[in-house]
């Protein structure tokens, strides 16, 4: 199975994580960061604003089983693509709406699909997201992998992330994996 692979940013990445692990044809969703110019940055790090990189989720996924244009969908949907350099309580440019292409097609798909939505007026407000190549991802700490998985109750876990896996779980129903993938 040849697999390919996605980079999205829409705010924390633990709320971006779980939604993605749940889909049909995803091997992996890692916790990460991009965009930015400090190398191998720490979570800290990130955090202070300073760096340059958006907290992100690398997709793995089987093309065969879902495509680009899927992945996206979802994006859109768990994600507030208009709010600038934030998601809900989370604020700075760490936080902002992101997709860090892989290759053209996938940079040609994204600004298509971000075309149509504005088109079709799915938002009130304008879609601020970025799409840009990817240069160098890092992946985060090993405690920020599986974040919700393992820590369902924490508190920032439990407020925004069941609302994110609910619309995914709705809408897309028909594209759900019976297990989570670990």
């Amino acid at each position: 199975m040849a697999t390919a692979t996605a980079t999205f940013g829409g705010g924390c990445f633990w709320c971006i994580e779980a939604p993605f692990k749940e889909l049909e044809g995803v091997e992996s969703a890692v916790s990460g960061y991009a965009g930015g110019d400090t190398p191998d940055p720490s979570y800290k790090e990130v955090c202070s604003g300073t760096t340059g990189h958006a907290e992100v989720v690398q997709v793995e996924y089987d093309p065969d089983v879902i495509n680009y244009g899927d992945l996206l969908e979802v994006f859109f949907t768990v994600h507030d693509p208009t709010q600038l350099n934030r998601q809900g309580p989370d604020v700075g440019t760490q936080y902002r709406s992101a997709i860090f292409t892989h290759d053209d097609d996938q940079q040609d798909a994204a600004e298509a699909f971000i075309a149509e939505l504005d088109a079709s007026d799915a938002y009130d407000d304008e879609i601020v997201t970025e799409v840009e190549p990817l240069d160098t991802f890092y992946r985060a700490e090993e405690h920020h992998q599986d974040y919700y998985e393992k820590n369902p109750s924490q508190a920032y876990c439990s407020m925004h992330i069941p609302p994110k896996l609910d619309k995914v779980r709705e809408k897309f129903a028909d594209r759900l994996r019976e297990q989570p993938v670990h």
